[in-house]
């Protein structure tokens, strides 16, 4: 959904966003990121950015902002573990896939092959999705695609993808009724139409935004759409999804609409000279995406864990009860992900500082690392959505096996949920260590600080 004017001048947050990030194909339509659907609408960068968009930009995301994977090796570590254990549970099959879904300049996909053992390595099929040209010096073996292979065997990994899916902003108006924001590349913004449509159902299921003026929501269904199609693509194996997200009983009631430039948050301006990013409804995804699962594959749920029974409405929702149609879809922290994959943070002991003083830093090191990466109030807030397709789900402890048994891990896997202290816990992508705001923007603002 897009409302222009007849200058042009006036559109809507996911038209604009779409085109400032990732540019045009050269006959005025914005590019796809992935397997995202480039909405309608025209228009270019302004002066302050590029006509190819910010994540064609030289310097890439890293210039901008810091992620889990720029953070530490350990992380890389970790997904190579995970990918090891699907590759466990699919039965060690020939080729296996590694799907690096927003891979920015490679950075991960290029760690996991390094943390691969050999017998995985020399198996394993890598691919790195993302609009930016091939950086120089990838390993050759690492395959780099605009849209993720289909009938993949393995894993699809997308760290903090989907929050750069472009996405509608809408505003109460005085009346009570929820209208599409509309915005200009300097990021001044007016109120356009009623929301109506897919957009309103949307709304109505998963962010009711109330009736009071001014509050905001951001409507996730491309968001949907575009994990569902991810999850699509998977014959055998797991799909996940990190990402900063919030859940149905904890929505901030003013949006996370916000942007990052030169390792700082700044006001979301759409002429291409900043990232311009939003937290996840994880939840609807979840939905969206086991719907998608369910085509290909019936429910599996692990051995010694009973199948969940449909329980009607999704938690927090505020509408009818529906079937539960999520098999196997999960949410949980990455704290309660990477405990799983044995990755805790823990302190060395220090009887090692005496007899291998050197190993004792190192190890130190190592677990501060670990701790940045679990931290729960930052980047172990995160969420992570895993969703199996046609196999059990590896960060569940199976009996028999040597599965690293974590609380959060060994949960229902059908449960599909907002874990405790989770979430919407993590406050915002770290750019290089400044954290965003929580709970989204002061009542009265309408939306960022400087917008509008």
């Amino acid at each position: 959904m897009d409302e222009v004017t007849g200058s042009g001048e006036w559109r809507g947050w996911r038209a604009a966003t779409q085109a400032a990030l990732y540019g045009t194909d050269g006959e005025g339509a914005p590019a796809a990121p992935g397997v995202t659907g480039p909405p309608d609408g025209t228009g270019s960068p302004g002066p302050g950015g590029s006509t190819e968009g910010f994540y064609r930009r030289p310097e890439g995301p890293a210039g901008h902002f810091r992620t889990s994977v720029h953070a530490s090796p350990l992380f890389a570590e970790a997904v190579a573990r995970l990918l090891c254990r699907v590759d466990e549970a699919l039965g060690r099959p020939e080729s296996l896939d590694f799907v690096d879904m927003a891979a920015g300049r490679g950075e991960l996909v290029a760690a996991v092959l390094t943390a691969l053992p050999a017998d995985v390595l020399s198996r394993t099929r890598a691919y790195a999705v993302e609009i930016a040209d091939r950086p120089e010096g990838l390993a050759h073996r690492i395959e780099w695609l605009r849209e993720p292979p289909s009938a993949l065997t393995g894993l699809l990994f997308a760290n903090e993808w989907l929050d750069n899916v472009p996405v509608e902003v809408v505003e109460v108006d005085s009346a009570g009724v929820a209208r599409l924001v509309l915005v200009r590349e300097d990021g001044s913004e007016r109120l356009g139409g009623p929301v109506s449509g897919a957009e309103a159902d949307w709304l109505a299921r998963w962010w009711p935004p109330g009736g009071q003026e001014g509050l905001r929501a951001e409507i996730g269904l491309p968001r949907d759409l575009a994990w569902a199609s991810a999850v699509a693509c998977v014959r055998r194996g797991l799909a996940v999804a990190v990402d900063y997200a919030h859940s149905a009983d904890a929505r901030p009631p003013y949006g996370t609409l916000t942007g990052f430039r030169d390792g700082r948050e700044t006001a979301p301006v759409p002429d291409g000279s900043c990232d311009i990013t939003a937290h996840v409804a994880l939840d609807s995804c979840a939905e969206a995406g086991a719907r998608s699962a369910a085509r290909t594959h019936a429910p599996h749920p692990p051995s010694g864990l009973p199948a969940r029974p449909a329980t009607g409405a999704h938690p927090g929702s505020h509408t009818a009860a529906v079937p539960d149609t999520r098999p196997g879809a999960r949410l949980l922290t990455q704290r309660a992900a990477l405990h799983s994959l044995g990755l805790t943070g823990a302190r060395p002991p220090l009887a090692l500082a005496s007899t291998d003083p050197a190993a004792y830093v190192r190890a130190l090191v190592s677990a501060g690392a670990a701790g940045e990466l679990t931290a729960p109030g930052g980047l172990g807030g995160f969420g992570w959505l895993v969703q199996p397709v046609g196999i059990p789900d590896p960060l569940v402890a199976q009996p028999g096996t040597e599965t690293a048994r974590d609380p959060d891990a060994t949960r229902d896997p059908n449960a599909v949920r907002a874990p405790e202290g989770g979430l919407h816990a993590a406050s915002g992508r770290d750019p290089k260590g400044d954290w965003a705001p929580a709970g989204g923007w002061a009542p009265g603002g309408g939306g960022p600080p400087g917008a509008g």
